[in-house]
């Protein structure tokens, strides 16, 4: 089955969601109660409990393997095994829940205790993650962000030659509705010579895609570019929360380390490769001028269609927002195309050292602005430094993020033809200080 033969479930919440139709069908990790967290699928407003279908004999050979994998809760060995498994589970899934599927009485008898709804649920991580990675691919945001400190030259010599990365924090990473506790660290205020030591002033966020791991690689063993597709199991929406005063006083010379490692927030739910293939797209062409791709960076399938058309949407909820019954704000409206290397070229660049991938290792797009106001993926970009303030609603304005703020991530793929699928919300309230 495939997703322009099938259009309708018999779940009925699922037909026309926004974010999980039937075409969707991400996985993830949820619990209920006091219950140990489980494996899932989200349609519709329900979560499809992937261990008591399991137990109720609704899979089998690879399908039943791939759930199986899943057992305990997360999802790496489930990644582990690669598209055939991903493939097998989607296509039984499909049977599962179309309209008119003869399993349908099965799963209704079951009732809440296989379909419980997902405001009833706690989302967990989908994964173990062992390493994080984010990388700098959004040219756009490269460049806006360059034009601050060096007008004249704002992209660096290396940045069309080569994918820019660094590596993050695993263990602060959490899934969405985690709290963001407000840094401290050291920053040099404008005109000092000796830092001091407190708070973050400039609290920030950046909008990326995260990209789960599928299969990994022997160490020494690189990733062939026109392979890297095959070892890329879903996709997710991550915010990279940034201290920007702190990052100031410490990048120079090494990169980023605490105005980044305090909290890095994704989506929880996993969107598979398969569920994105309708809006795949070409990556751009680069412009007149920029250097061609060194071979191992290089493979003309992927450019033909190996880059994604996702919108992306940031918005901004402040207490007195919240207070004035006031909805919340639209920061930004950007999109992946937007995004100068493909997540092929990431993985391939990533491995090609002989650096061994693993299973639920979890990369970072890159803050993935657009060329126009309306589209920075951050704050920075948006108040220029925080020499131009937002007006909000509420009355309140805004150079960067204060306490009660809470950032939304979302997302969404639209074509004409096909059902439109999202992602979920990546949120994320800022507490302040201890």
């Amino acid at each position: 089955m495939t997703q322009t033969s099938i259009t309708r479930s018999w779940v009925a919440s699922a037909n026309g969601h926004a974010d999980f139709p039937l075409q969707n069908l991400p996985l993830g990790v949820f619990s209920t109660g006091g219950s140990a967290p489980r494996a899932g699928v989200a349609i519709g407003e329900h979560i499809f409990d992937l261990q008591v279908a399991l137990e109720a004999g609704l899979f089998d050979d690879v399908a039943r393997s791939a759930v199986e994998a899943m057992h305990g809760g997360l999802l790496n060995a489930f990644f582990d095994l690669g598209r055939e498994a991903r493939v097998a589970l989607r296509s039984r899934l499909l049977e599962l829940f179309s309209e008119g599927s003869s399993h349908r009485g099965a799963i209704e008898a079951q009732g809440a205790k296989l379909l419980p709804l997902a405001a009833d649920c706690q989302m967990h991580l989908p994964a173990r993650i062992s390493d994080y990675t984010d990388f700098y691919v959004g040219i756009e945001h490269a460049q806006n962000v360059g034009k601050l400190f060096r007008p004249d030259n704002p992209l660096l010599p290396n940045y069309k030659h080569v994918p820019i990365g660094y590596h993050g924090r695993a263990s602060t990473v959490r899934a969405s509705g985690t709290d963001v506790r407000r840094p401290k660290g050291q920053t040099l205020p404008a005109g000092a010579s000796e830092p001091t030591f407190g708070p973050c002033a400039r609290l920030d966020y950046e909008l990326e895609l995260g990209i789960w791991i599928g299969q990994g690689n022997e160490m020494g063993e690189p990733i062939a570019i026109g392979d890297a597709s095959e070892h890329i199991a879903g996709f997710c929406l991550l915010n990279d929360w940034s201290a920007r005063d702190i990052q100031a006083w410490e990048y120079q010379p090494l990169g980023p380390f605490l105005s980044k490692s305090f909290i890095t927030s994704v989506s929880p739910w996993v969107v598979t490769a398969e569920a994105l293939e309708p809006f795949r797209t070409a990556q751009p062409a680069r412009p007149e001028g920029d250097p061609q791709p060194l071979p191992y960076l290089f493979d003309k399938r992927d450019q033909d269609g190996g880059a994604f058309d996702i919108e992306l949407e940031v918005l901004l909820l402040t207490e007195a927002m919240r207070e004035q019954n006031l909805p919340a704000h639209r920061l930004t409206l950007s999109n992946t195309r937007y995004m100068y290397w493909t997540v092929a070229q990431m993985v391939a660049h990533h491995s090609v050292n002989g650096c061994q991938l693993q299973a639920g290792d979890l990369f970072g797009s890159g803050t993935l602005s657009g060329p126009q106001s309306g589209q920075f993926g951050s704050l920075l970009e948006i108040t220029e430094g925080g020499k131009k303030p937002i007006e909000l609603a509420s009355g309140e304005v805004r150079k960067f993020l204060e306490d009660g703020d809470e950032i939304i991530l979302r997302a969404r793929c639209t074509r004409d033809g096909f059902a439109s699928i999202g992602f979920g919300e990546c949120r994320g309230k800022v507490l302040a200080a201890r």
